[in-house]
């Protein structure tokens, strides 16, 4: 039996943790423009209404937490709610997903290295090149694991230093293109009736769901929290937080730049957007401020991911590899192959040319994903607690079958966007392939763990309503 993992975080801890996995200034930065792209001028209610079935499935994962604290989170608890396959999905789409952020994160720390060493006057690499963007970024994801497996009480100080300084450029620069922006603000950018289409707004909300994900990650350290009320109090105040700075960031970008700038530039976003307001060695610090966000969000997304393969470990739905603890009681093993696995899907992104064409297939997929296993972990909080009234009960439900709903429109009208298959951003049998292998393979994972491991999971009853 391995020991318990040491019960060292409070709420700043779980704050810190959340708001480096969701990652506001990487998202701002690179996301804007892929919004944009989608659906003009209307990023900002975009990202408030995306707010909303956040705020209740939030709401889901606290309660569940208080009845259920333990760091498998929505694996654990829609397995003991909704039955263990739909459990076993829960907590494996999660970690597919999670591999894929690293991977294309990894490709994005390289590009800012690039960017970096450029303004210092070294030149001939290309922050836009997938393959040499990729090659740079596998050392920052090895060094930031080497972090995480010495515990997440040190990954969580050196996160605390680097939030501090990014949201502190953030606020300064978007509070800045705020005032001196020469795009003129129209009220339409905060109107929920003026979307084009459904299908942009369909698929718009999707990607601004991949914005705010990121903030249940302090419900994955719940078992190394002192007080597990404290894991819901982080990621509330997390969740909020990124309403905040999502809504400045868009109107700001907006004001600075015009939608086909924004939508153009992609991975360079914050850049561009620096460069349009100050000169050197200013026009430096978003950038910065930007390579402290993905090398937190990089080291972030190791850490949730690693505690959810231990506690699918302790069920036997994975292998007993996967909840070995070190002498830091951090899953040490499971944090170094999840970062092996990730730098191997990185690779893979050498098919797709560049930057921002990676990034938008990698935002695609993972919006998908998120959507669906958000969605469970709602309703399973809705199934457990139908007996606690509107709040306990009608909120989460809403939320879920919201994300669910937007999940199953947005592949239904991906696969029918396109006649074959090619690899292409633009092509939708492309964008649904990615998804659709990794449940497949999740369904024979979860066969794998019921009939060969013979894991006591598939085996338990589930809870009664309460």
């Amino acid at each position: 039996m391995n020991a318990p993992m040491p019960k060292s975080l409070g709420v700043v801890d779980g704050v810190v943790i959340a708001a480096s996995s969701t990652a506001a200034t990487t998202s701002i930065a690179i996301g804007t423009g892929v919004l944009a792209a989608t659906v003009g001028r209307q990023v900002p209610i975009l990202l408030i209404l995306a707010f909303l079935p956040m705020l209740g499935i939030a709401g889901a994962y606290a309660r569940l937490n208080r009845s259920e604290p333990n760091c498998g989170a929505g694996y654990t608890w829609v397995g003991t709610t909704l039955g263990p396959w739909l459990g076993f999905l829960a907590g494996w789409i999660p970690i597919a997903g999670t591999v894929i952020f690293l991977a294309y994160t990894t490709a994005i720390c390289g590009s800012l290295l690039i960017q970096t060493a450029d303004k210092l006057g070294l030149h001939g690499l290309d922050p836009n090149s997938t393959a040499q963007c990729t090659m740079i970024g596998l050392v920052v994801l090895a060094a930031v694991t080497w972090t995480a497996i010495r515990g997440v009480e040190h990954a969580a100080s050196f996160q605390k230093y680097l939030l501090i300084f990014e949201y502190a450029v953030l606020i300064v620069f978007c509070g800045w293109g705020m005032i001196v922006g020469d795009q003129p603000f129209s009220l339409s950018w905060l109107n929920p009736f003026a979307f084009d289409s459904f299908s942009g707004l369909a698929q718009g909300l999707v990607l601004a769901v991949f914005f705010y994900w990121g903030w249940d990650a302090a419900f994955s350290v719940t078992e190394e929290t002192r007080n597990p009320e404290d894991a819901a109090r982080g990621g509330y105040i997390a969740l909020f937080t990124m309403l905040g700075l999502f809504v400045l960031g868009s109107i700001a970008f907006q004001r600075v730049l015009p939608t086909e700038e924004l939508a153009a530039n992609g991975a360079q976003g914050l850049s561009y957007y620096a460069a349009k307001l100050a000169g050197e060695p200013w026009a430096s610090l978003p950038l910065l401020a930007l390579m402290f966000s993905a090398v937190a969000s990089v080291q972030s997304g190791v850490i949730p991911t690693a505690r959810l393969t231990l506690a699918m470990s302790r069920d036997k739905t994975l292998g007993a590899f996967w909840a070995k603890l070190n002498g830091r009681g951090a899953p040490a093993a499971g944090t170094i192959v999840i970062a092996i696995v990730a730098g191997f899907v990185a690779l893979l992104e050498f098919a797709i040319p560049t930057l921002n064409q990676a990034i938008l297939a990698a935002v695609n997929t993972i919006g998908l994903l998120v959507a669906v296993y958000y969605g469970l972990t709602a309703i399973a909080a809705a199934v457990r607690f139908r007996g606690q009234g509107l709040r306990a009960t009608w909120i989460p439900l809403l939320s879920g079958l919201v994300l669910l709903a937007l999940g199953v429109y947005l592949a239904a009208y991906y696969a029918t966007l396109s006649d074959g298959f090619a690899i292409s951003v633009d092509n939708g049998w492309f964008n649904l392939a990615a998804p659709l292998i990794i449940v497949v393979i999740g369904l024979v994972a979860a066969g794998t763990a019921k009939w060969r491991r013979r894991s006591p999971y598939f085996a338990l009853k589930t809870k009664e309503p309460v």
